[in-house]
This record gives C-alpha cells, sequence and structure tokens, in this order.
C-alpha cells in the first residue's frame, strides 16, 4: 500500500504512430518515473498462444476485442486503491504473452497510453484527463511501417497487408471518432514541443499543488 489519495489518472490515445508513445516516455522523463505508474494498452492484448502460428495472423489486432481492456481496468483501480500491479509482457513476433511480468507501483499519477483507450466508456470513464495525440496518416503510417520493421520482425508488404486490410479501417471506425472525448488535442505529436512542455508543466502544477495541500493538512 501507498499513502496517495486521489492519484490523478492521464490517458494519451490517438492512431498508430502517432506519436502518443514519445508523449508518453516525454512525460515519465520530465516528471519523474517514480512519480508515475505507466501502463500501455498494448501490454494487455489476449494471449494468442492456443491458437496455431498461421492463424494468429489473421486477428484484427486494431478492434477492441483483441485487447484485456477488463484487465487494464482492474490494474488502473488496484493502483488507485494504493496496490501494485503486474504488468503483462506481450511478445509482438509471438502474438502471445509472456511468462514475465513487470511489477508497476502506485504513484501520485497512473498514465495510460494507447490507440484504443478512448472508445470504450468504462474504461473513459477512469480518466481525469485525456490527450489525444493527432498525427496525419501518412506520418503515423511511415512511422508505423518503421517500427514494425526494426522492432516487430514484420515485412514490409505485410505491414501494407495489415495497415489495408485493419489498422485503417479500425482507425475510421474507433479511434477517430474517439476524439471528441479528448480534453487536449496535441498536432504532430512527439514533434510538438510546445504543446509538450504544455502538458508536463500542468502536471508537474498538479502534483505540486497536490504536494502543497497535503503539507497544510498534514503539518
Amino acid at each position: 500500500m501507498n499513502n496517495h489519495s486521489n492519484p490523478l489518472v492521464i490517458a494519451i490515445a490517438g492512431g498508430s504512430g502517432s506519436g502518443k508513445t514519445t508523449l508518453a516516455k516525454m512525460i515519465l522523463q520530465r516528471v519523474g518515473e517514480d512519480r508515475i505508474s505507466y501502463l500501455p494498452h498494448d501490454a494487455y492484448y489476449k494471449d494468442l498462444s492456443a491458437l496455431p502460428p498461421n492463424q494468429r495472423h489473421t486477428i484484427n489486432f486494431d478492434h477492441p476485442d483483441s485487447l484485456d481492456t477488463v484487465l487494464l481496468r482492474e490494474h488502473i483501480q488496484a493502483l488507485k486503491a494504493g496496490c501494485p500491479v503486474y504488468l503483462p509482457v506481450y511478445d509482438f513476433k509471438r502474438h502471445t504473452r509472456t511468462d514475465q511480468t513487470l511489477r508497476v507501483d502506485p504513484h501520485p499519477v497512473i498514465m495510460v497510453e494507447g490507440i484504443l483507450i478512448f472508445s470504450e466508456s468504462d474504461l473513459r470513464n477512469l480518466f481525469d484527463v485525456k490527450i489525444f495525440v493527432d498525427t496525419d496518416a501518412d506520418l503515423r503510417f511511415i512511422r508505423r511501417l518503421e517500427r514494425d520493421i526494426l522492432e516487430r520482425g514484420r515485412t514490409t508488404e505485410a505491414v501494407i497487408r495489415q495497415y489495408l486490410a485493419t489498422v485503417r479501417p479500425m482507425h475510421l471506425e474507433f479511434v477517430e471518432p474517439s476524439k471528441r472525448y479528448a480534453d487536449v488535442i496535441i498536432p504532430e505529436g512527439g514533434m510538438n514541443e510546445v504543446a509538450m512542455e504544455m502538458v508536463v508543466a500542468r502536471l508537474e502544477s498538479l502534483l505540486n499543488l497536490d504536494v502543497e495541500q497535503k503539507s497544510i493538512h498534514n503539518p
């Protein structure tokens, strides 16, 4: 257990390759990892080890049903209650969860990041601050292509095929409409240094205010 009351839950959404992770990492670096519990939605993909390898690639990974959002909600609620959680470690090359987990301790800020985190009301209602990273489709595709080839062992043909079959249609159906729920929209994602500075400054201000209020009530 910890003594943080009412942690601030911030959420960063946006399309694949929009710069969400860049923004999240910058916040972690600037505000401090010792003050933030970080939960990337990508870690919560459902385990497909029961399926033959050739069938795993046919799953629509850009649909909300591909993610274990129930577990993510449970983890957010546990962290808010001051309890540690164990983040799944997902193998994107095999589309399975590994046997490893990462312990995430409770902190004054809980930061959730993912493509589809605004698309479900039960999850969305847990967020205090909702940020949407809005980046042009061509830039998002280029970033996704580079990432999937370098980090996830995909071929160019496979990335293009998946983009046309599921990524783009699901973005139009789920991600783009969820932008209306955002409190803040950041154009150009991680490249928008002015907007990122404003987000970090606001977050630090809220944390410092919380510390000051606690010192007043607990002299």
